[in-house]
């Protein structure tokens, strides 16, 4: 990948997609192909092709996607499939046509059976079944990993699968009604905190563990994989039968000590209480994320500073997104 290289980022307005923009362009990547969703509906077909048409790009990146917490997953799963199905084949479809040099299409852990081996190696997909509150999406996803295994067999395309773990950074999605574990703990434990609540109801026992990953750690990991010489990416998908790679942090954490981390560090002095009626999910999904340590990358940002940089963000858009509420009651 040159300086020059054309790359589209499906997505870069997410907190993935953002991420890597980021990156791209603090390595002088400049040569980027960005469109809003209105501009481009990647579930569209006939806009999917015809960008890849007039912008024939050399590299891309997909992080877009239909993306939420355990209880968007579980209430809106035909919305999930849907959507995820229809964007990732278009994309991967529409990149063998334009001949795209390589593509990373990126996951989640969630593609991994609910029982499984810990940590858990790539090699234990489809080794049992889902989690069921996030199938759905886990199915798509799954989906897209074959479909990258598919073209390169077929046709010889160079599509990479990453799988993230748990993320978080800049640009989360701090909505209480889709949002993921971590912001959504963030954003109540930090109103609580702010109008002196004496209690914060966490859903679950708090005993599943969560491993959770910097998004800015997640961008370095990305430009790496595209940045790779030929030979070592070419060895890398030849060597293994999905051409799927898990990018996590290494460590996880008890959802219950992840809260009491929050509650301290927002200064929130009043109590947790689980409520165990709600769902707690897959119990553990601890990524290996040996083989791309393997590459030379690693993380660099430790979750309680990462958690300082949310809480800093949060703050800052708390009493914006307070008053527009106020504004439209």
């Amino acid at each position: 990948m040159h300086k020059n290289s054309r790359i589209f980022v499906a997505g870069h307005r997410g907190l993935v997609g953002s991420a890597i923009v980021r990156r791209l362009r603090a390595l002088g990547f400049d040569n980027l192909a960005l469109r809003t969703h209105a501009e481009l509906n990647l579930a569209d077909p006939l806009a999917t092709h015809e960008f890849f048409e007039s912008q024939r790009p050399e590299f891309v990146i997909v992080a877009a996607a239909k993306v939420g917490g355990i209880h968007a997953n579980s209430t809106l799963p035909a919305t999930f499939i849907h959507t995820n199905l229809a964007i990732q084949t278009n994309v991967l479809h529409e990149a063998w046509s334009a001949g795209v040099e390589r593509l990373l299409f990126l996951g989640s852990s969630c593609i991994y059976p609910r029982e499984c081996a810990q940590p858990i190696h790539e090699d234990y997909l489809l080794t049992g079944p889902l989690e069921p509150t996030n199938s759905a999406y886990a199915v798509a996803k799954i989906a897209g990993i074959e479909m990258c295994r598919s073209y390169n067999r077929q046709y010889g395309t160079h599509f990479l699968a990453a799988m993230p773990t748990n993320m978080y950074g800049p640009g989360d999605n701090f909505d209480l009604e889709t949002s993921h574990v971590l912001p959504a703990l963030l954003r109540k434990t930090s109103e609580a905190a702010m109008r002196g609540h004496d209690e914060v109801v966490v859903w679950g026992t708090g005993k599943p563990r969560r491993e959770f990953l910097h998004s800015d750690d997640l961008a370095d990991g990305c430009a790496m994989l595209l940045s790779l010489d030929t030979e070592t990416f070419d060895d890398f998908l030849r060597s293994h039968y999905y051409p799927l790679i898990n990018i996590g942090y290494g460590e996880d954490i008890t959802i219950a000590d992840l809260a009491q981390l929050i509650a301290r560090k927002v200064g929130y002095k009043g109590r947790l209480r689980f409520d165990a009626t709600r769902p707690d999910g897959t119990m553990r999904k601890l990524m290996d994320s040996s083989r791309m340590r393997s590459l030379g990358w690693k993380p660099k940002i430790d979750l309680e500073h990462g958690i300082e940089q949310m809480i800093e963000r949060l703050r800052s858009d708390l009493p914006a997104a307070q008053a527009k509420r106020a504004a439209v009651a």
